[in-house]
């Protein structure tokens, strides 16, 4: 092959794998919140309805037909002209592609070391299927002969490339487990060893819903009498609390560890790593039933982090104690009775053993009633007296995104974007009843529930009918909430179905007043989308 021609490719190849690059960081950002899964990834990305392939479909399409009229039309001046016309034409459509959807992500790219990694494995990896790829279409334009053929055969082809950027960004992520599976492994020995050396108590937290607020909940409660450090946010993962022990350390008193699971061993995982003295398991219904397959299983594996640590040791949710084995019997000696919840609190009397405390809170609903129980049952057992958990608890300020109430221009503002389980939204709308004047809520359903999806968000559109405006957002849930509520009786005309949750907000903001309330409901990551 010519000189010339292997250095055209290689030039091609910088453009365009630097336009492809930036053109890809939506599905970068999306590849990221499947935790790094390749197949998780591709099977999201090529499945049914997506919107994000039909943008980069668009961007082939605009790309091809761009490239084939401009290099034809610049063919006059040589191949070489025309083929550099084209590239700088595919450029420039990737450029318009990440303007305008540079606020496709709801969840930002997060710019962690691993994502660098990737980001410049992503890019070597762009440029040398290129430079392969131009290579050999300069080949294969040379055999043709023709100067319209050259022209055709060496840009046109290259432009079709966005259709397969997951597939290209799977494959780089596979080249890198030869350097990240080892990284994590010795990342995970390190958090394992501090965890084990330390002599502090360690306090693991499961269930299918709550994790967040107990584990909070816990440690005000806790801090009353012991030094505690927390794991951040929803850190729930290996990583997530290796992340906290190596970056933090453990000079505590206590540790609290939440523990999430999506499939069978990942609590035994986080339980080996971790060896909690005491447990937490806040309940169970159907969440992830999607990869556990069903509800039992779910159970079974929250279980193992109670029977790791024992009866005497483990608390109990309600859901949870319901499916209890033996083992588990002493778990739920507590209980929150006689609960009043109110638009401005929470009022119940906590219960444990035969010690009874009234307890007042500014946190919303019944489940803010059972999440304090559970944490108080934990703190009590651990030694903390009881008018110390109720003095925690009159403190206590809502967890962000969970139930947290926002008043802005006098209207009541729902925010509990990060609950996506059938149970918090039952108990969030029944917030959302309490309050005056107008009520809407803002969903795009819920999701993870595998076969029960559809009826789940049935039962969810059912629980609206009543509601002064009901706003679903996106394309691929809603269908079975809107059934659900018709067949409740909700008022069509006070239904709206809007794309995005920027335009639902707009709507809030025009049919909405002081003294009305909206709830949001379950703000759904991009790969749901």
């Amino acid at each position: 092959m010519p000189t010339l021609d292997l250095i055209l490719a290689a030039a091609d190849a910088v453009v365009l794998s630097a336009a492809l690059f930036f053109a890809a960081r939506p599905v970068m950002g999306i590849f990221q919140q499947f935790g790094y899964r390749g197949c998780a990834l591709v099977k999201w990305y090529y499945g049914p309805r997506n919107g994000t392939q039909r943008r980069y479909n668009l961007l082939a399409l605009c790309a091809a037909l761009l490239s084939a009229i401009l290099s034809l039309s610049f063919a006059f001046a040589g191949a070489a002209v025309a083929e550099a016309v084209a590239v700088l034409a595919f450029a420039g459509a990737c450029g318009f592609f990440v303007y305008a959807f540079r606020h496709a992500l709801k969840i930002p790219l997060n710019g962690t070391p691993r994502m660098i990694r990737l980001s410049v494995a992503f890019f070597l990896f762009l440029f040398g299927t290129l430079f392969g790829l131009g290579a050999g279409l300069h080949a294969a334009g040379n055999a043709i002969g023709t100067l319209l053929g050259e022209v055709l055969i060496t840009t046109v082809p290259l432009a079709l490339l966005p259709l397969f950027l997951p597939l290209l960004l799977a494959a780089a992520n596979a080249v890198m487990q030869i350097y990240e599976i080892p990284h994590t492994a010795g990342f995970l020995r390190r958090a394992r060893r501090v965890l084990r050396e330390s002599p502090c108590v360690k306090v693991g937290i499961t269930g299918s819903f709550g994790k967040t607020s107990v584990k909070t909940i816990a440690a005000e409660m806790l801090r009353k009498k012991y030094r505690v450090i927390a794991t951040p946010a929803s850190y729930n993962t290996p990583v997530g609390i290796a992340k906290c022990v190596n970056t933090e350390g453990l000079d505590c008193d206590v540790f609290l560890a939440e523990m999430g699971a999506r499939q069978r061993g990942d609590i035994t995982e986080l339980a080996d790593m971790v060896c909690p003295d005491y447990a937490i398991v806040t309940g169970v219904c159907p969440q992830h039933l999607e990869t556990f397959g069903s509800e039992r299983a779910i159970f079974e594996e929250k279980s193992v982090l109670a029977m790791r640590v024992g009866a005497g040791k483990a608390v109990l949710g309600r859901t949870a104690a319901a499916m209890r084995e033996d083992a588990l019997a002493e778990g739920r000696d507590f209980s929150a009775e006689n609960i009043v919840c109110t638009p401005s609190g929470t009022t119940f009397e906590f219960c444990y053993g035969r010690e009874r405390a009234a307890v007042k809170t500014s946190l919303l609903g019944r489940h803010a009633a059972e999440d304090i129980a559970l944490a108080g049952a934990l703190a009590r057992l651990m030694g903390v007296e009881m008018q110390e958990i109720v003095e925690a608890a009159a403190e206590l300020r809502p967890v962000p995104h969970r139930l947290e109430l926002l008043k802005k221009n006098g209207l009541n503002i729902l925010d509990d974007s990060y609950n996506s389980n059938v149970a918090g939204a039952e108990d969030a709308v029944e917030v959302l009843r309490l309050f005056p004047g107008r009520k809407a809520v803002v969903t795009p359903g819920l999701v993870e529930l595998g076969t029960l999806e559809g009826k789940a968000n049935a039962k969810l559109g059912a629980s609206f009918a009543g509601l002064d405006e009901v706003i679903l957002v996106g394309v691929t849930r809603i269908l079975s909430v809107r059934q659900g509520y018709l067949e409740a009786g909700g008022a069509e005309e006070n239904l709206r179905i809007v794309p995005t949750l920027k335009e639902a907000a707009r709507l809030i903001a025009d049919d909405l007043a002081e003294g009305d309330a909206v709830l949001f409901l379950n703000d759904l990551p991009d790969k749901y989308l």
